[in-house]
């Protein structure tokens, strides 16, 4: 029934359609905005210098396991070569004391569609449980919300080359190779095959897609650009895990979906709805199975975990708390208009919602690192009061339902945000 379920759930993201949003914007006037603004580096995230566009976020950034982490990196752009890039980046980490690298470049097939043929090898550390959407739009922050608060990693070292192309202006597309050396960091083991592996070998194939119906384009010199998103956008993804190749060790096969959903009124308000599905099965350690993205740090006092909240994460939920096979997850934010204290000062409040339900086919197989599951609904619901001072704002969020905690401070998430407008 359970099974049944996470399926049901699978199709939603694929058979919703929904409304218009009420704010319409015409082609003609999207079209002159976007041809008059000059994208600005903090919202682009990279920042050219002559030929090398240098990638703002990899020049400095702070977890648990690294400490601070300083690095440069970025990616040739047209007056170098029209046809080729090449690109990567190098990092420090000064409480670990590694270097982390990556390396590659890629060649452009097709300009309109922005097809490119892309060979890369990476050396790094990578969140325990972590899923990613290929064909997700690159995101920008000044600040990576949960980055700070991860305890768990593993360290890996791969080879992949991929294809990237818009099949059509709608429609994003990625197919990937990828073979990956797996070292963990954790005292963890995965058992197959009556053997405990601590590090293992991966060979896997990826398709991912994307499309966004309600987006419109126009085609100029540089390529393709978007003028006007409407929204949703229906993201979908398939990796096949091969045991055996380039001596790989574990079959497995992974898919994602996800619906995300964008309303805005006439009277200034927004909801945005976020529905995704992931499923696991076959052989697939503990590393590369999925995390519900937790944001809430494992110490005593509210104050103590008082951090930055994340833009998609559970905020009361505790680091490495819960790991699934299946998971489901919705997320409703409602942002009210907002209040005009002062010309300049605009502080916003948004209404929040998380729900999640998962489950482990067999937690008997992952050793070493105690986790929980998700057989019952888990529920937070709270606000944000954003752009009080700087971009700077407050969220409060609590836990309740069938994994609410006996002590009552413990199901509180308090944190800061921080949305920046460039």
């Amino acid at each position: 029934m359970r099974n049944l379920f996470f399926f049901f759930m699978f199709l939603i993201a694929f058979s919703v359609f929904a409304q218009q949003p009420a704010i319409q914007t015409t082609k003609k006037d999207s079209l002159s905005t976007i041809e008059e603004k000059k994208e600005h580096p903090l919202s682009s995230g990279y920042y050219p210098v002559g030929f090398f566009d240098i990638d703002l976020k990899t020049l400095i950034k702070y977890n648990n396991y690294e400490g601070f982490r300083l690095g440069i990196g970025g990616l040739t752009n047209d007056k170098l070569f029209e046809k080729y890039r090449f690109g990567g980046y190098v990092a420090y980490g000064f409480k670990d004391k590694a270097i982390k690298y990556s390396l590659g470049g890629g060649a452009r097939m097709n300009k309109e569609k922005k097809t490119w043929v892309n060979l890369y090898y990476t050396d790094d550390i990578k969140e325990i449980g972590t899923f990613d959407f290929l064909t997700d739009a690159r995101v920008y922050s000044v600040f990576e919300p949960r980055l700070v608060n991860i305890t768990q990693f593993y360290k890996y070292r791969k080879y992949y080359a991929n294809v990237t192309s818009e099949l059509t202006p709608k429609i994003l597309a990625e197919a990937r190779i990828e073979h990956s050396n797996v070292e963990n960091i954790e005292d963890y083991f995965f058992v197959n095959d009556n053997r405990l592996y601590s590090d293992y070998q991966l060979a896997e194939a990826t398709v991912s897609f994307r499309i966004s119906p309600k987006t419109n384009f126009f085609t100029n010199e540089d390529g393709t650009k978007e003028y006007f998103d409407g929204l949703p956008k229906i993201s979908a993804q398939v990796t096949q895990g091969f045991k055996g190749v380039a001596g790989s060790d574990f079959n497995y096969t992974k898919i994602g979906l996800k619906f995300d959903y964008f309303i805005k009124r006439t009277d200034l308000s927004s909801t945005n709805i976020l529905l995704e599905g992931l499923f696991a099965t076959g052989d697939v350690p503990l590393t590369h199975l999925f995390h519900s993205y937790p944001n809430q740090p494992k110490k005593d006092e509210i104050l103590q975990r008082f951090s930055v909240a994340g833009v998609q994460s559970f905020e009361t939920m505790y680091f490495g708390e819960f790991f699934s096979d299946k998971l489901t997850t919705l997320q409703i934010k409602h942002s009210l208009r907002r209040f005009k204290l002062a010309e300049k000062w605009k502080p916003e409040l948004v209404l929040i919602t998380r729900h999640a339900w998962g489950d482990m086919g067999n937690t008997s197989r992952h050793v070493g690192i105690p986790f929980n599951t998700l057989e019952h609904f888990y529920n937070e619901s709270g606000f944000e009061i954003n752009k009080i001072l700087f971009g700077f704002g407050l969220s409060a969020a609590y836990r309740y339902g069938y994994y609410n905690i006996p002590k009552f401070s413990d199901n509180i998430s308090f944190k800061f945000t921080f949305y920046l407008k460039v």
